[in-house]
C-alpha cells in the first residue's frame, strides 16, 4: 500500500515539475488613494514598467504578462514590449482577474500562476521563486504564499496588517485583520486593566490601552506573522475560485484567500527568505521611491 501511494505521489510530482509557470501582474488604473497609480512615474518611468522589469529578472518563468482593464496602461506596456491581457473591469478581486487571464491564455489546469502586485516595484525576484517552489513542493496544496514575523505591537493590532496563523506542515490555518494568535494571559491583563479604568467601552482596543496604560507590558505573541501579498496558484484553483460564492468569513474580513480555506483548499505558506520592501499605496510612498537611488529599482 505504501509503495503504491509513493508511486502515485512521485507520478504527481513528476507531472507538476513539467507544469509551466506564468507570472501575471494585475494593474488597475482606478485607486481610491492614488488614482492612475500604475502610470505614475518613478525616476521618469511609469511604475508598472519598473514592476515588469523586476518580474523579468525571475528567470524561472515560462512567460510574463500584464493584466489590465485600462487602455492607457495597455498602450504603455505594449510599447515597452510586454504582453498585455485585457480583462473585465468588473472583477471583484485580483484572483478573479487572474482566472480570466488563465482562461484567455488557455493554460493547463496544472500550470502555476505567480501573482506579482503592480504597485510593488521593489519585490525581490527570489521571493517569486520561493513561492513558486513552495507550491511545487506541496502538491496537496492549491496555492502558496509567504509571511514575515511581526515584531512591533502597533503593527500587530493594526487592521490593515493581515495576520496569519500556520500549522506544523507549512499550511495556513487562518488569515485575519484581528491580532492573532491571542496570548491569553496577556489578553486577561489587558482586560483587567480596562475594567479597572472604568472604561465605558466593553470592547476596549489594545491601541487605546497602549495610550491609557503605559505601565502594561505590551508584547507581540511568539508566532505572530504578517501575511505578504505574494501568491502562487494552480490554474485549477483559479478555475474553481470563480465558481464559488464569496464566503461568510471572506466577506467579514474582506480577505479573498479565505474563500479557498472555506472551501477546503490547502494553502502552503513559509517565511519569506528575504525582507519584502513596502509597495506604493499613497503619495508619500511614491515620493520615497523617487528619493531612492535608481539602482535600487534596477
Amino acid at each position: 500500500m505504501r509503495a503504491s501511494q509513493s508511486t502515485v505521489t512521485s507520478s504527481k510530482l513528476s507531472k507538476l515539475s513539467k507544469s509551466k509557470v506564468h507570472i501575471v501582474i494585475p494593474a488597475r488604473f482606478q485607486s481610491s488613494r492614488l488614482p492612475g497609480k500604475p502610470l505614475l512615474e518613478i525616476h521618469g518611468k511609469p511604475m508598472i514598467l519598473w514592476v515588469a522589469q523586476k518580474a523579468s529578472q525571475a528567470t524561472f518563468a515560462d512567460d510574463l504578462c500584464i493584466a489590465t482593464d485600462d487602455e492607457r496602461i495597455a498602450v504603455v506596456c505594449q510599447q515597452a514590449g510586454y504582453d498585455v491581457v485585457m480583462t473585465d473591469a468588473a472583477h471583484a478581486s485580483g484572483t478573479d482577474r487572474l482566472s480570466e487571464v488563465a482562461q484567455i491564455k488557455g493554460w493547463d489546469a496544472e500550470d502555476i500562476v505567480v501573482n506579482m502586485q503592480g504597485d510593488a516595484p521593489l519585490v525581490p525576484p527570489q521571493l517569486l521563486q520561493q513561492v513558486k517552489d513552495l507550491l511545487i513542493d506541496k502538491p496537496e496544496c492549491v496555492m502558496a504564499t509567504l509571511y514575515e514575523p511581526i515584531i512591533d505591537y502597533a503593527e500587530f493590532i493594526r487592521p490593515s496588517v493581515v495576520k496569519v496563523v500556520t500549522d506544523n506542515q507549512q499550511q495556513a490555518l487562518y488569515f485575519s485583520r484581528a491580532p492573532i494568535p491571542c496570548d491569553r494571559d496577556h489578553a486577561q491583563v489587558m482586560a483587567q486593566s480596562a475594567a479597572n479604568s472604568n472604561s465605558n467601552n466593553a470592547d476596549n482596543t489594545a491601541s487605546a490601552m497602549a495610550s491609557q496604560a503605559p505601565a502594561i507590558q505590551l508584547r507581540v505573541p511568539k508566532n505572530a506573522y504578517r501575511h505578504l501579498g505574494i501568491y502562487a496558484y494552480r490554474v485549477k484553483l483559479l478555475q474553481d475560485f470563480v465558481c464559488w460564492p464569496a464566503g461568510s468569513l471572506e466577506t467579514l474580513e474582506s480577505l479573498e484567500q479565505l474563500r479557498v480555506l472555506e472551501n477546503g483548499g490547502k494553502i502552503a505558506i513559509d517565511q519569506a527568505s528575504v525582507q519584502l520592501p513596502p509597495g506604493v499605496d499613497i503619495q508619500q510612498d511614491l515620493d520615497r521611491l523617487n528619493a531612492l537611488p535608481i539602482s535600487v529599482l534596477q
